[in-house]
């Protein structure tokens, strides 16, 4: 049979419809045979929900994908031509710890900035590596598309630390940006052109193009006009930028900006948000539950739009497009998660970074941006270095590399609150850190 195989590693996520949507609009030129949804057991429940409306809406598209929902991992990635992880370690119940701990101490409590973004990494990474060690070995010619958060740290320990050659890091952030730009200034998003380049969740856009022509300093005044800039995302409260700021950096932030722009302020909102509705991984927890009643229904059969309300907008845009890319040779421009190979300036040529690629069948080839702007180079350059102490520390379980990860994190005052958020942590998640509580390892005392 012609078609391509494509395993969804986390097929019992609630944004696996999205994903199916995706390739059911592009099946004429992404023919995709079979669609494997694999989960693990405490997942089984979501994965045959999923898998039954994911059945549904390609019966009613009428297209030929054969929907395959299983827990065999290996039966999946055997002879996969792309494998797509969008995992959740320890599940939403980890994700309530990661923002509700650092918030006992002072600190930001977010999934993939800061304390949460470490601890999600240090148990997603080992995972996602194992993943990369059996398609070694089951497909070796198969691509890795990651999803999974935080994606600029999985994508590091891939490069560093797997030995598959064919893999990339995928975020719904720049065609997020892209999109709310286009809203702010009321035109079709594919007359517009963003130059961006920096680092997961830390990417900026360097230069905004409409039909060709540069309008930056228009958008960054559309978007410091008004109490709100328009550009964010679902998970992230909008508090506008101050006018004079963001004239004088003369970038376009991504909405994560905040975190590090507007610390005081985004630890105030999340603490009075808490007090009224809980985390926002307990918001999301009701979310889901709302959703999966949804995706019960035996009548429904296409994606319901109260998924946009999860946070993952253009999550399909941005997976499906990559895929056809690569597979059609299109040669276009996305912005992914790649091997720097020397395209910015001042970060090692080998590390992963956030950046416009040219999409081919031999994948990305990113596009050289040379220094960014010192304005904002240091706080990159720290990124990328908790980024790769961390993926060190997730691989080799020391508790040390950890501790120097946690603190060198912008979000993170001082070493003494650092050692505590990670003592509690590490306690809180011991279930799924084996690598740190292997006999004789060297912990905190």
């Amino acid at each position: 049979m012609t078609g391509l195989k494509i395993a969804v590693i986390g097929g019992g996520s609630s944004y696996t419809p999205e994903l199916v949507e995706g390739f059911i609009k592009r099946f004429e030129e992404l023919p995709v045979r079979e669609l494997w949804l694999v989960d693990i057991p405490e997942g089984e429940e979501k994965l045959h929900i999923v898998g039954a409306l994911a059945e549904r809406m390609v019966k009613k598209a009428g297209v030929p994908i054969r929907i395959h929902r299983t827990l065999d991992r290996r039966k999946a990635l055997n002879d996969a031509d792309f494998v797509i992880t969008q995992i959740r370690v320890g599940r939403i119940e980890a994700r309530i710890k990661d923002e509700k701990i650092p918030l006992k101490y002072g600190v930001i409590g977010q999934e993939t900035n800061g304390p949460g973004g470490l601890f999600k990494g240090l148990r997603t990474i080992p995972v996602i590596l194992d993943i990369a060690r059996e398609m070694e070995e089951l497909c070796p010619e198969a691509w890795l598309i990651n999803f999974s958060n935080p994606v600029g740290m999985v994508t590091e320990a891939v490069l560093r630390y797997g030995n598959i050659r064919k893999t990339v890091g995928l975020c719904n952030v720049p065609i997020g940006m892209k999109m709310g730009v286009a809203r702010l200034l009321g035109v079709e998003a594919d007359r517009l052109h963003i130059d961006f380049a920096g680092l997961n969740h830390m990417v900026f856009g360097l230069d905004v193009y409409l039909d060709g022509q540069r309008i930056t300093g228009q958008v960054l005044e559309r978007i410091t006009s008004g109490e709100r800039s328009g550009v964010t995302m679902k998970n992230i409260v909008d508090l506008g930028w101050e006018p004079d700021f963001i004239k004088g950096l003369g970038l376009l932030p991504c909405p994560y900006h905040r975190y590090y722009f507007q610390t005081k302020k985004m630890l105030e909102e999340q603490k009075e948000a808490v007090k009224k509705e809980g985390t926002r991984a307990e918001v999301v927890k009701r979310l889901e539950e709302e959703l999966f009643e949804l995706y019960r229904d035996p009548d429904l059969d296409i994606k319901p739009p109260q998924l946009e309300k999860r946070g993952g907008a253009y999550y399909s845009d941005a997976a499906c497009s990559l895929i056809h890319s690569i597979h059609t040779d299109k040669r276009d421009i996305q912005t992914v998660n790649v091997r720097n190979c020397g395209a910015i300036a001042g970060i090692s040529p080998d590390s992963a970074v956030e950046v416009n690629c040219v999409i081919t069948k031999e994948g990305p080839k990113p596009i050289a941006v040379g220094d960014l702007p010192v304005a904002v180079r240091g706080l990159v350059q720290q990124i990328k270095s908790f980024e790769r102490v961390a993926a060190e520390a997730a691989v080799t379980g020391d508790y040390h590399k950890a501790l120097v990860a946690m603190t060198i994190n912008p979000l993170v005052p001082s070493d003494t609150i650092a050692k505590q958020i990670l003592d509690e942590m590490l306690e809180a998640h011991r279930e799924h850190l084996p690598q740190f509580f292997q006999k004789g390892r060297t912990r905190a005392r």
